[in-house]
């Protein structure tokens, strides 16, 4: 049991200080390239904290277990916005800025509604993979252009912002490191934290069921949890709420088109769709329903309303989140059919 112990108290330590770098470097990134925070945290921080996913998905596809890379995919959307998102706004409310509500947001819904289609017929083949591969660069392509064409159109005030902020702090050389280190060291130590916990758990008696979807599914988002939560903390709500939608979409297009070009889903569980899509789908409308600035009066640098998931929306998204899970376990021991 000392091993495990250590390894979730290093594990744990690690994970906090990896997330603060990792922001750091982000912002410090995204400063030195004069692209919005937003951007950084879909694409960088959305893909880096996507890549265990992508890994686990992209194995099960060669074994032959498309529920698992299925489960993995949807699963973790639905715990980036019930768990993380629900955390994160509980700590401190997420400020959620117009060109992710007008823009990432309603893509993201698209997405899904993408993801439910191709799942109607009890099959994900690599037709329906090539088309999500083929949204994935598209939708990339289109926030990286239109980010560009921003960044020409406000030339005048980009010299001035960038110099009064973080990127006095962090040089561009210290900032690629910083990213580049917390988002190994965040993957390491979430891995780390996890065996411990689960080995502490089986040294106690709890049943692997349990502990699959419990620790490991929570473990599994552990990396999108701590940015997420460091970059609330740091004012960066950008980032937070960036991670969040970049590492939904990853998962929806990137790991699913590429699990079933390795090997097309033909069989799956109607639970999948009867059950984890609708979820995701409802948890997915809710976070921009949340994020909408209806009766929130704060006003952004723009002069426009934004919005803002406070803290009882964090909750009804951790409740939600809870009541999942109560779900999943219930029908895993035959509580539920």
């Amino acid at each position: 049991m000392i091993l495990p112990i250590f390894a979730v108290v290093l594990g744990l330590g690690v994970l906090v200080w990896s997330a603060d770098k990792f922001v750091d470097g982000a912002v410090g990134v995204a400063k030195f390239c004069g692209m919005s925070t937003l951007l950084i945290g879909m694409v960088i921080v959305g893909f880096g904290t996507s890549a265990p996913e992508m890994v686990v998905s992209a194995i099960s596809a060669m074994q032959d277990a498309p529920e698992l890379a299925l489960g993995n995919a949807y699963g973790s959307n639905i715990a980036n916005i019930a768990l993380i998102l629900g955390v994160t706004a509980i700590i401190s409310p997420v400020i959620v800025v117009r060109k992710a509500l007008v823009r990432d947001l309603p893509v993201l819904i698209a997405v899904t509604a993408v993801a439910i289609f191709q799942a109607l017929d009890g099959s994900i083949s690599r037709l329906d993979g090539i088309v999500v591969l083929l949204v994935f660069a598209g939708v990339l392509t289109f926030n990286i252009v239109s980010e560009l064409r921003q960044k020409k159109g406000a030339a005048a005030e980009e010299p001035a912002a960038a110099e009064s902020g973080e990127s006095e702090k962090l040089s561009l050389g210290k900032s690629i490191l910083w990213l580049v280190l917390g988002l190994a060291l965040l993957v390491a130590s979430s891995r780390a934290l996890v065996w411990g916990a689960v080995e502490i758990a089986r040294a106690l008696g709890v049943s692997d069921l349990l502990i699959g979807l419990t620790i490991v599914a929570v473990g599994t988002s552990l990396p999108e949890l701590a940015s997420s939560i460091a970059a609330a903390r740091k004012g960066e709500n950008d980032l937070a709420i960036g991670n969040i939608i970049g590492s939904n979409l990853f998962n929806t297009l990137l790991v699913v088109g590429i699990a079933a070009m390795i090997a097309p889903m033909h069989s799956f569980s109607a639970s999948i769709l009867s059950r984890d899509l609708p979820v995701m789908a409802v948890l997915t409308v809710l976070l921009l329903l949340f994020g909408l600035p209806v009766r929130k009066s704060r006003v952004g640098a723009d002069g426009k309303r934004i919005g803002r998931i406070n803290r009882l929306e964090g909750t009804v998204f951790l409740v939600a989140y809870v009541g999942y899970i109560g779900v999943l376990i219930a029908q895993a021991t035959g509580v539920l059919k």
